[in-house]
Order: structure tokens, then C-alpha cells, then sequence
């Protein structure tokens, strides 16, 4: 026998392992009338190895965790009709009661008239015996009927004292007087059947009297506890317990009258004041019945129907006067707050064996859900409001925020980022988001939560976008509307936009998702493996997460690197900075040139120092960010020159070649921007290997004109060494003058770059 794997006999053979057998095939063994469990476990573990026994028990525990699904999904489905056949099946008990007592009566009646009739017939031979029988039945007549009298006016003057435990004790020695007159023939049929409906209508006074006393508003519960006792001690049971579930919802609905909802802002007061109010009736009248009752099934079906209509009718109540109005308009945090008290209540009576959470949830999900997407765009709409007139200078948040609490300001500014306006009401909108969703982890609404968040953030970005100056181009971005923003004019106030995007994308929004994980995690059960599940699938949803934001992040990013690009390369009427004229106008001049990098690249320059100072201010412990920042912003200029099709046939097929100035000022122009960029830390691979092509090209365009581009281009430490002083001069580490210092190329004065 294989050792990975199990084989047994269940009626036919069949594989343990075996995947595509239903659940009802698997059972089908162990709902025969002549299964023995013992036999089973003997005839199939006697030639197997402990790793199959162990397999085995493996394969029945599975079972019975599936079976117990299965049953409890069969509940589920057939409970109406389950508790629609234990009513009829009470009722009908009681029926089949009365009518034993009516057959008894009956029986009564006929064996008196059948003995009278023996009486009369007696042969006369026996007189004088009969005659002395007769006396003695006389006398014990008289006294039975005397008893009676004094049975009756008994009965009358206890229940009119109300004593009913008197009562009921007299009730039983009048029912076993009746039974022992029975037998012994102590009475005449017409008096025993006058006792039995003494007794029968003095049990229904009774019972009239108790049912009384159970609605009266003023009953405690040890009364309406005796006087349940007393009803299911006279036999009826059923009424006895109606009348105790109905004893109890009028004490409900009258306590109720005391609560009136004052409006929204004391919602949830009041849906707490309710909700106490509710379910602890609820756990009384389940105490009383699993008391007095037990745990029959006819009473436990009438419980559980009963207590999930008062459940429909709490939530109903809930859901007109506390949340309907607030998940309208977006306010889930009383929508929350009283979702989550009248689930906390609810759940202390599963100890008692009701579970009527399924009830809650099915009224109150609808709500939820709609006070979240009703959240989700309010959140959309204030901060596309603060959008309009930010002013887009970032700061630290208002102390006494609901983020903050009473912090210190010390401890402010050590733990809390400075954003725009717009940003810290974004911001706090979706931390108070997830802070109210998070307590209802059991409405499965995080995965919601999350996608929604993540819309109102891809909306704030398009906002961001267009609040770049030459945003007008974007207006088709992936989920953008068309909104009055209000334009980043300056350096710093563009980079501040990133700077929002990247403080919420790379530490907020994690950390209010963190809210929602940590909430599920506290709901777990205890199952190892399922925890071990959940450590392992915690940090992919957050990496995935994290990648999803950091998308929504370099729109922004590739929008102002595309921007300013397009700052250095156009000029405000059209015209091109960097065209190929720079180039080809150099060698019909006759001027003597003073090398110094081309002014685009000059104002290139300029501009990433500015961004890269502005950028280490904002992005103070995010240098990363700001890195790659500038060099995508370096790669876009570089890369639309390698793409741009009017230089390069300019360049390359134009009527004026590129000569050997024009390859020198280029070849210039190149090194100066691998020089900044490396100083800066912010040159990439892609980057050098883009330069090393472009100049490639140019040379290969002078080679073109029968010119041998090596023997004209200076060494590289020509370059290098240019392109230092153009950085210093340009910081103004150096002076002006230096560049007089610096030798001018000459022929002679060449490398041969020959397979560079």
C-alpha cells in the first residue's frame, strides 16, 4: 500500500483522497442501519501503518468538520419550516391533552351508568347482603360527598385569597381523590363526574387569574417566574410559555415609551440606552425558559422565533431614528458607533445559545455600506473644496484635530508630516474613515473600504495634476473630473504637490490601511494555521497596496518632469531652446568662441539645483524619492533630444552639415550634464547609455560630411575639465575670469577615440 496515500473500502471501494465524490457518497457508510464504529476502525487499522492510521484520522475529522457545515447549512435553509412544524407540533400536544381529558370524562360517564345497571339486576337471593353493601355505600357516599363540599368551598376561598401554590396543592389531592373514588367506586358516577368539573373549571379560573397577573405591568420577575411554574404545573405548558415570552415584550415595549430618539446628534446614545434595553430582556426571557422549560425543543423553537422578531423590530427602530438619516449624508461614524454597540450586545447571548448577529448584519450592512460610499465621496468632494484655494504651502496639522488628540506640539512635529491644506483634510477624512469601519470587521466591508479609499486618492491625484501649469494637456487622465483647482505657480509649490503625494501614498494611507488589518487580526480565532495564513498574506496585500499608490504617485511625477521639460525645450511663443541651429550655426562663424555650455543646458542646470534644494527641504528622510525625482526629470529632456526627429534630419540630412565646432559644443553640452548629474547623485544607467548614444550619433553625422570627427575633438579632460568650471561658475564658486585660464583645443590637441 502506497504510503501517500489511503485506500479503504466504504461500501465499494473508495479513495480518502478522493476529491470528486460528494459529501452525501462519503457519508453513505456511516448512515447504514448496520454500522458498528467498532467493527469499522478494526477491519480497516488492522493491516494499516501509523502514518495511514494517522491519515485516517486525518480524513474523519475532515469529514466531520464538513458534515457539521453541511448540517448547519440544512438549518439554516429549513429553519421557517422547522419552527413553522414545532408550533404545530406543540399545538398539536395540546389538543391530544384536552382530549384525553374529554375521553376520560366520557369513560367516567359510561362505567357509572353501566354499574347502575348492574345494581338494578341483582337477583333478589342476595338482599340482605346487598342491602348491608348499600348502608356501608351510603355512609362512605355521605362522607365522599361531604368532602367534596368542603373541597369545593375550599378551592373558592383560595382562589379568592389568590394563594396559588394552596391551590394547586388542592387541585392534586383533589385530582387523586377523583382517581382513588375511580377505583374503589367510592362515589356515584354523577359525583365524580361533578368533582372532575370542579376541578376542570377551577383549573381554568386559575389559569385566567395567572395569565391575568402576568401582563400587569407591575410584576417582578420572581412573580411572573411562579406564576409561569404554576401554569405549566396545572399542564400547559405551551400557554405557559407564550405567556412568559408575551409577559415579557410588554415590559419591553413600556420601557421602550421611556426612550425617544432627540435627533441625530444623540443617536447613539440612544441606540445604546435601546440596545441594553433589548437584549438584556432578551437574556432574561432566555434564562426564564432554559429554567423553567429546559431545553425542549417546541419552547427553544418559540424562544428563537420570538427573540428574532424583537431583533427585526430593535433594528427597524435603529435603522428609522439613529442611522438612515446619517448613511444618507455620509456620516458613517453613528452609523458605525451604533452598529458596533448593538452587535456588542447582541453577541452576550450566544453564551446563552442565541446567535442573532446573522439578524443584525442582514438589516444593518445596507446602512453601512451606504454611509461608506456616501463617506467616500463626501471625502472627494470637501477636499476637491480645499483643492479650489489651497495655497499649497505645507504645514504641520491643527493641534486638537481628531488625528492628533491632545498632543503635545513637541511631539507634533517629531511624529506628524507636513502637507498642503487640502491634503491634511484628505488626510484626516480617511483616517477617521478606517477608525469607524475597522469595529465592524465582521461586515467584511475592509476590502470596500480599501478600494475606496484608493478612488478618492487616484481623485486627488488627478487634482494634483491639474494643479500643474501645463495641466491643461491631461484633462483625458484615467479617472479625472473636471474640477476648479487651484494652479502651483512656483518651484516649491509644485514640488509641495508631490510632496502631498508622496507622504500620503508612502506613510498615511498605509497606516490608516494598517487599521483595517489590525482589526481583522483581533477578530481572528485562535487557529494556528489560520494565523500563520494571515502573517504570510499581510505583507503581500501591503505590498500590493503600496505599489498600487506608488502608480497613482508617478503620474504626478511623470506630469511636472514632463512639464518642466517642456519649460526648458519650448520657448512661451513656440520656439525651441534646444534646436539644431546651436549646432550648425557655430562653424560659419567667424567669431572667436568662447567655450561654455549651451544656455539651455545652462538653464537645465539651474533648474535641478533649484528643485534638488527645494526637494531635500520637503523631502527630508525621503531622499530616495527626491533622487529619482530629478533624475527622471534629466532623463525626460535627454530622452525627447534622442526622439526629436526635426533635430536629428536637421543633424543628419540637412543642407547644412554638423561640423566639427558644432560636434565639439555638443559633445561639450553632454558631458556637462553627466558631470552635474553625477555630482548630483542622480545619474542613471539609462541615462549615460542615452548620452553615449546621441553623441554616437552626432559623430557619426560628421563622419558623414568625409570629416574625421576624432581628429577634431579635444581630450576628454578638455571636457571634463569645462564643464567643472561651467558648474563653478554657475554656483559661483569661481569668477567669471577663470574660463581665460582654460587652453583652448587645438588640432594637435586630440585622443583618438577611435572605437569608442
Amino acid at each position: 500500500m502506497d504510503g501517500g496515500s489511503f485506500s479503504s473500502s466504504i461500501g465499494d471501494s473508495i479513495d480518502f483522497d478522493e476529491k470528486d465524490l460528494s459529501l452525501s457518497d462519503k457519508l453513505k457508510v456511516f448512515k447504514a442501519s448496520a454500522y458498528d464504529p467498532d467493527s469499522y476502525v478494526t477491519n480497516r487499522c488492522r493491516q494499516m501503518s501509523e502514518k495511514e492510521i494517522r491519515h485516517l484520522c486525518h480524513y474523519l475529522v475532515d469529514l466531520r468538520k464538513a458534515s457539521a457545515e453541511e448540517m448547519r447549512k440544512s438549518v439554516y435553509a429549513n429553519y421557517a419550516a422547522f419552527i413553522r412544524t414545532s408550533r404545530e407540533i406543540s399545538n398539536l400536544e395540546g389538543q391530544l391533552i384536552a382530549l384525553r381529558n374529554l375521553l376520560s370524562t366520557r369513560a367516567a360517564i359510561v362505567h357509572g351508568l353501566a354499574e347502575g345497571i348492574n345494581v338494578d339486576s341483582l337477583s333478589s337471593s342476595d338482599g340482605s347482603t346487598q342491602d348491608d353493601r348499600s348502608n356501608n355505600g351510603d355512609n362512605d357516599s355521605t362522607n365522599t360527598e361531604s368532602w367534596l363540599g368542603q373541597f369545593i368551598e375550599k378551592l373558592e376561598v383560595l382562589l379568592a385569597e389568590r394563594r396559588v401554590d394552596e391551590v394547586l396543592d388542592v387541585l392534586d389531592e383533589g385530582e387523586h381523590m377523583a382517581n382513588d373514588t375511580r377505583s374503589k367506586q367510592t362515589l356515584t358516577p354523577s359525583a365524580l363526574l361533578s368533582l372532575q368539573k370542579v376541578i376542570t373549571e377551577q383549573k381554568q379560573k386559575l389559569a385566567a387569574q395567572l395569565a391575568e397577573a402576568s401582563f400587569k405591568s407591575s410584576v417582578g420577575a420572581a412573580e411572573l417566574r411562579s406564576a409561569v411554574q404554576a401554569l405549566k404545573r396545572l399542564g400547559d405548558g405551551p400557554r405557559a410559555h407564550t405567556l412568559m415570552l408575551s409577559s415579557h415584550q410588554q415590559k419591553l415595549h413600556g420601557n421602550m415609551q421611556g426612550l425617544r430618539p432627540s435627533g441625530t446628534s444623540h443617536g447613539v446614545a440612544y441606540s445604546a440606552a435601546l440596545s441594553q434595553l433589548v437584549f438584556s430582556t432578551m437574556a432574561q426571557a432566555t434564562s426564564d425558559s432554559l429554567s423553567l422549560f429546559d431545553d425542549e425543543p417546541s419552547y427553544t423553537s418559540e424562544l428563537v422565533t420570538w427573540a428574532v422578531n424583537q431583533t427585526e423590530n430593535f433594528a427597524h427602530l435603529i435603522k428609522r431614528y439613529v442611522i438612515a438619516s446619517p448613511a444618507a449624508s455620509g456620516c458613517l461614524r453613528p452609523v458605525a458607533e451604533s452598529v458596533h454597540i448593538s452587535l456588542g450586545h447582541c453577541s452576550l447571548l450566544e453564551a446563552r445559545g442565541l446567535a442573532l448577529s446573522p439578524v443584525l448584519l442582514k438589516n444593518f450592512k445596507p446602512c453601512v455600506e451606504q454611509a461608506l460610499y456616501a463617506n467616500i465621496k463626501r471625502i472627494e468632494q470637501c477636499t476637491a473644496a480645499l483643492a479650489a484655494a489651497d495655497d499649497w504651502s505645507l504645514t504641520y496639522p491643527p493641534i486638537g484635530s481628531r488625528s492628533l488628540g491632545t498632543s503635545s506640539l513637541a511631539g507634533v512635529i517629531a511624529s506628524q508630516p507636513k502637507l498642503s491644506s487640502s491634503a491634511h483634510k484628505f488626510n484626516t477624512m480617511v483616517q477617521e474613515l478606517c477608525e469607524d469601519i475597522s469595529p465592524l470587521e465582521i461586515l467584511q466591508l475592509s476590502e470596500n473600504t480599501l478600494e475606496g479609499v484608493m478612488q478618492v486618492f487616484n481623485s486627488y491625484i488627478g487634482m494634483l495634476v491639474k494643479a500643474l501649469p501645463g495641466s491643461v494637456d491631461n484633462e483625458n487622465l484615467e479617472g479625472s473630473v473636471n474640477r476648479i483647482v487651484r494652479l502651483a505657480e512656483t518651484e516649491p509649490e509644485q514640488i509641495a504637490l508631490l510632496a502631498n503625494a508622496l507622504l500620503l501614498s508612502d506613510e498615511l494611507i498605509p497606516r490608516a490601511a494598517a487599521k483595517l488589518s489590525s482589526a481583522q487580526q483581533s477578530n481572528k480565532t485562535d487557529d494556528t494555521s489560520k494565523r500563520s495564513t494571515d502573517r504570510q498574506s499581510r505583507p503581500v496585500e501591503q505590498r500590493e497596496l503600496k505599489r498600487r499608490l506608488q502608480r497613482l504617485v508617478d503620474q504626478l511625477r511623470d506630469s511636472f518632469c514632463r512639464q518642466h521639460a517642456l519649460e526648458l525645450i519650448f520657448l512661451e511663443d513656440g520656439g525651441v531652446r534646444l534646436s539644431p541651429d546651436m549646432y550648425l550655426n557655430m562653424d560659419g562663424n567667424p567669431e572667436e568662441i568662447e567655450w561654455f555650455p549651451s544656455p539651455v543646458y545652462q538653464e537645465m542646470f539651474g533648474k535641478l539645483t533649484r528643485i534638488a534644494s527645494i526637494a531635500s527641504d520637503m523631502f527630508v528622510g525621503r531622499e530616495r524619492f527626491a533622487t529619482i525625482l530629478l533624475m527622471r526629470l534629466t532623463e525626460t529632456i535627454i530622452l525627447w533630444l534622442s526622439e526629436d526627429q526635426n533635430f536629428w534630419e536637421e543633424i543628419e540630412q540637412g543642407p547644412r552639415p554638423l561640423g566639427p565646432l558644432g560636434l565639439q559644443q555638443f559633445y561639450l553640452d553632454m558631458e556637462f550634464v553627466i558631470l552635474f548629474a553625477s555630482q548630483g547623485r542622480y545619474l542613471s544607467r539609462n541615462l549615460q547609455q542615452v548620452i553615449k548614444n546621441i553623441i554616437g550619433r552626432a559623430i557619426e553625422a560628421v563622419a558623414a560630411s568625409h570629416i574625421d570627427p576624432y581628429s577634431v575633438l579635444p581630450e576628454d579632460d578638455w571636457f571634463a575639465e569645462v564643464a567643472q568650471i561651467a558648474i563653478d561658475m554657475l554656483t559661483g564658486k569661481t569668477q567669471v575670469g577663470t574660463m581665460e585660464n582654460v587652453s583652448s583645443p587645438t588640432a594637435s590637441s586630440v585622443l583618438s577615440h577611435g572605437s569608442n
